[in-house]
């Protein structure tokens, strides 16, 4: 499959079109707001390392939390039951972003959250379009995750912990939140094992777009989260 070369102008080929081995649909173009906007809304994200061309991809199959089918195990239960955590919305999204590029994680060397990727996404938090779901202990930031959310669907982009479980419990508060506010599902990008064990499954691109298309009909919820 061919992997297309983007220009200045927002659009994308279809999301069928990306590669069938790795979903890599295009390369170039920028990290302009409408360019993510249209790009999450037809089911497409970019992703890529430090001095590469901005990559653009559309995994099939696609992970994704459909909300009432979330699991957290009885021992995570319990820990986070009694762990101190406080947890906040919205309140310090730039220093979530941060935390999630600086975090070390296993079997990974770096990060692709660059620079520019995070400007990009501080200004859709600006526009109340990203959002921060953030956990507190003893007054510090000590984990949370981040992401872009259109219509009733949130499309999670990373996530960090500085303590154990720490972003388990935004991950927590987030289903919650999800299931108040009537959302389709999370979107997961790729699975991983310890996505699965909450109940984050694989589903085909073409249904995955099926439920995109459901979710979008709804209205965003462009505003701050943290009163919601």
């Amino acid at each position: 499959m061919p992997v297309y070369h983007l220009n200045l102008r927002p659009v994308f080929p279809p999301a069928h079109l990306a590669d069938a081995e790795n979903g890599l649909l295009a390369v170039g173009g920028d990290l302009s707001r409408e360019r993510l906007l249209r790009a999450y809304a037809e089911g497409i994200f970019p992703w890529y390392s430090p001095g590469d061309p901005i990559l653009w991809w559309s995994p099939d199959p696609r992970a994704v939390l459909i909300v009432d089918e979330f699991h957290l195990s009885r021992r995570n239960f319990r820990y986070l039951k009694k762990a101190n955590f406080i947890m906040h919305r919205d309140r310090a999204f730039a220093e979530v972003v941060s935390g999630c590029a600086k975090t070390p994680r296993r079997h990974e060397k770096g990060t692709w959250i660059t620079p520019e990727m995070a400007a990009a996404y501080l200004d859709l938090h600006r526009a109340g379009l990203a959002h921060s779901f953030e956990t507190w202990q003893d007054g510090k930031l000590v984990g949370g995750l981040y992401g872009v959310s259109l219509g009733r669907c949130f499309f999670g982009e990373s996530m960090f912990s500085l303590v154990d479980h720490a972003s388990k419990a935004a991950l927590v508060d987030l289903v919650a939140f999800a299931r108040r506010s009537n959302f389709h599902f999370i979107d997961n990008q790729f699975l991983t094992p310890h996505l699965e064990q909450f109940g984050v499954r694989e589903i085909s691109r073409r249904e995955y777009l099926g439920r995109l298309e459901k979710a979008l009909r709804k209205p965003t919820l462009k505003r701050s989260w943290q009163e919601i």
